[in-house]
């Protein structure tokens, strides 16, 4: 298993995502190193498509706003060459799958491996097809391929998941688009507790629904780490987003501001 983690025993990691060429078609670098400095423990950049199913309004926006500026993952990948002389925390791309199999699920994993990324998150890519098809490609260049567990996975296909992960699986509060409010309830509870009480071998991640410093403390309570994205990309839409990362990274994590 890839230790991601090595440097971050601690609990409590936050996960800051964001769409790659948003708001302008060169932002991607810059955001993820001021989000470093800030704070922020790892990243997901996504790589936008012009169907994303799974993600509310503000992160469609940031997608279709993305693909007019010109954001492809050949773009994409000439931005990352520089990623790690900026940026040293660990770094996901998320995106839908279609995309990668336009650019070659191969030179995809091989630009991931020279880029520095540790992963990828690819929510439409079957487990099924992944083990059958793809699994030795992300193995031979070292690159994690992140499976996402809801509250109607069975504990049978969570422990094949399990098996088939070498970094974190990621837990999605419930089976809504992003951007909805975390609610905690007694059956979200039930439902956080039981993968906790399950103990695999990889950590979980909690994402959807993750927008401040109340719904962090209460994913984390349960998981590792959580993740934020719509709160986050709303930012990015404002003026002068760069001045406002530092504030909203410390008001996720209660530092004083």
């Amino acid at each position: 298993m890839q230790d991601i983690f090595n440097n971050q025993k601690e609990d409590k990691l936050l996960s800051i995502y964001f769409t790659a060429g948003y708001p302008s078609i060169d932002s991607t670098i810059d955001i993820a190193e001021r989000l470093e400095r800030a704070g922020a423990d790892f990243l997901e950049i996504g790589f936008p498509y012009s169907d994303p199913v799974a993600d509310g309004p503000v992160i469609q926006h940031s997608s279709e706003q993305a693909l007019k500026n010109g954001m492809t993952l050949g773009v994409l990948f000439e931005q990352l060459k520089t990623l790690r002389e900026r940026v040293s925390i660990p770094v996901f791309l998320m995106g839908y799958f279609n995309p990668v199999l336009q650019y070659g699920v191969e030179n995809f994993c091989r630009d991931c491996h020279e880029a520095g990324i540790q992963g990828a998150i690819i929510p439409d890519l079957p487990m099924y097809e992944y083990e059958e098809l793809y699994q030795e490609t992300f193995r031979k260049y070292q690159i994690s391929n992140v499976f996402l567990v809801t509250p109607q996975t069975s504990e049978e296909r969570i422990h094949k998941i399990d098996g088939l992960s070498d970094s974190f699986i990621y837990l999605l509060s419930s089976n809504a688009t992003t951007g909805k409010q975390l609610a905690v309830d007694n059956q979200a509870e039930h439902y956080f507790q039981r993968l906790k009480d399950m103990q695999l071998r990889n950590p979980l991640v909690i994402g959807f629904g993750i927008s401040d410093h109340q719904t962090f403390r209460k994913a984390t309570h349960y998981a590792k780490g959580a993740i934020i994205g719509s709160a986050f990309v709303k930012i990015l839409g404002e003026e002068n987003y760069q001045n406002k990362i530092d504030t909203f990274i410390r008001s996720i994590k209660e530092q004083s501001i």
